[in-house]
């Protein structure tokens, strides 16, 4: 008889080198020297081929499959298995040389990425885009689709499980007329937010301990996770015990310190308060991206541009240095909604607009109907189309994300998803705590965390995203929660109400 704990020892194995990998590529992103670029490639790349060579491991597979018939097994432990035998049967699909060379030339393309971002120069990264759709194009091939599904499809089930073009293209093309038609009404509205409140400069020395405090406030535990700086404001979590964040500084926009790093710590308190005791096993890991999205948004939206929150976070502002601290003004103005270029600096109504072209554009692309090499002038064109602006450069047009240097094609959508999942958990949670605002004014963040603990976070990957969103909201996810939260705010912020 196969024996769980046999396999749970060799999958921790399997977890060590992944979260090792990670680690890898944290140190990639925030202080390796670039001189260091070729011989990081070739560690990630090695330690990938260790962690494939044992996924594809036929002997520990059959023993994956015998206890998948062991009724004896707890709940918990069937979650893991089920996880298990799906991980090892991706992994089987995909050749030992394929896993590697997505991996040396993701770390090389990142690299590629951040020169040619810094240089306003696509034409520098163009020929490791073009690889990487290659090698992802092979990657779906060999794990396939249905029958009326197409590659995107493949690589986004790596992300979120069951995630397919289709479905995804039945929850935008409504919830885009909506947000169109919401932005249409607040552009004729009577009122028109007052912004001066981000138009003030605040010295980068000054934003960091501001920082630290919000992120301390809002329970990050420093002690488990740092926060660094990075190009592309990210979070890596490689244990509930080791959580890595960063964000970025510059003076003259101090608001995007704050927000992204909100925005990260949501994904960060995320993994702090996974299970530890199934920490590396499917039922301690997080619930697939657009789950693990909706803790970011939640925290950097529904909290972070409050009413209740500025009243908390104001006197702090005016502290570090800023001038103009009126509460009604920095709340207008950190909830204005106006279509702008960058995705990660936009505003909750847009934002969606920004993941839609994005989703639009890597499927024509591994479909072969854009070729790399005409990007600059398809995004510029679904830009002008869905927001109405057009990017003055490349830097600030299809060069501003990170994600396709990474491979992670059939990620995008994770976002929007969350935005969903993020307005209808918090809802619930309203109902379930009452006023949250008024604990916000007082700095107390405490109870909607624990909530989160206790209905999300705890729960790992116990259920389906699907299901957790049934059992914490009693509905299936709905894209009426979140257009109802942007119009009962927005509208008072347009003198609409």
């Amino acid at each position: 008889m196969a024996s769980y704990q046999d396999a749970a020892n060799y999958q921790h194995e399997i977890s060590l080198l992944g979260s090792t990998s990670a680690l890898l590529g944290w140190d990639q992103e925030t202080q390796m020297p670039s001189g260091a670029q070729a011989y990081r490639a070739e560690q990630l790349g090695y330690l990938t081929k260790l962690q494939h060579s044992m996924l594809i491991d036929e002997k520990h597979s059959e023993q994956l499959r015998s206890l998948a018939e062991d009724s004896s097994l707890s709940e918990i432990e069937q979650v893991n298995i089920k996880e298990w035998l799906k991980t090892t049967h991706r992994a089987s699909a995909i050749p030992s040389e394929l896993a590697v060379e997505l991996t040396e030339t993701s770390s090389h393309a990142m690299m590629a990425w951040q020169a040619a971002r810094k240089e306003n120069n696509f034409a520098e990264f163009s020929p490791w885009l073009q690889k990487t759709v290659s090698l992802k194009l092979r990657e779906a091939e060999a794990v396939g689709w249905t029958e009326h599904g197409e590659p995107w499809d493949a690589l986004a089930d790596e992300f979120d499980p069951g995630m397919t073009a289709e479905s995804v293209s039945r929850v935008f093309s409504p919830l885009r007329s909506e947000l169109v038609t919401l932005l249409d009404e607040l552009r004729g509205a009577p009122v028109q937010p007052d912004t001066s409140f981000l138009d003030q400069t605040l010295a980068v020395e000054n934003q960091k301990p501001l920082v630290r405090e919000f992120l301390q406030a809002l329970g990050f535990n420093f002690d488990r996770g740092v926060m660094a700086i990075s190009t592309h404001p990210f979070c890596s979590g490689f244990h509930p015990n080791d959580v890595r964040m960063t964000t970025r500084y510059d003076e003259s926009n101090f608001s995007d310190a704050v927000t992204s790093a909100m925005h990260e710590c949501g994904h960060a308190l995320y993994e702090q308060g996974l299970p530890l005791d199934q920490a590396g096993t499917p039922a301690g890991a997080y619930n697939g991206l657009s789950i693990h999205e909706s803790q970011s948004r939640l925290w950097e939206n529904q909290v972070g541009r409050s009413k209740g929150f500025l009243e908390w976070a104001l006197p702090q502002y005016k502290s570090a240095g800023l001038a103009n601290t009126e509460l009604n003004k920095a709340y207008s103005a950190l909830n204005i909604a106006q279509p702008s270029l960058i995705r990660v600096e936009a505003d909750e109504t847009t934002y969606n607009l920004h993941i839609m072209v994005r989703f639009e554009l890597e499927r024509l692309m591994l479909n072969g109907e854009l070729a790399v090499k005409d990007l600059p002038d398809a995004w510029n064109q679904q830009y002008r189309d869905y927001l109405g602006v057009t990017p003055p450069d490349d830097a600030s047009g299809c060069l501003q994300d990170v994600h396709w240097s990474m491979g992670a094609m059939g990620y995008f959508p994770t976002y929007t998803l969350g935005n969903l999942y993020s307005a209808q958990f918090y809802a619930s949670a309203k109902k379930s705590i009452g006023d949250l605002e008024s604990q916000y004014a007082a700095g107390d963040f405490k109870p909607l965390l624990q909530w989160l603990r206790d209905n999300i976070h705890s729960k790992g990957r116990q259920l389906s995203p699907a299901d957790l969103c049934k059992q914490v909201t009693g509905e299936e996810l709905s894209a009426d929660y979140l257009l109802d939260y942007l119009r009962n705010k927005l509208r008072p912020v347009y003198g609409l109400a």
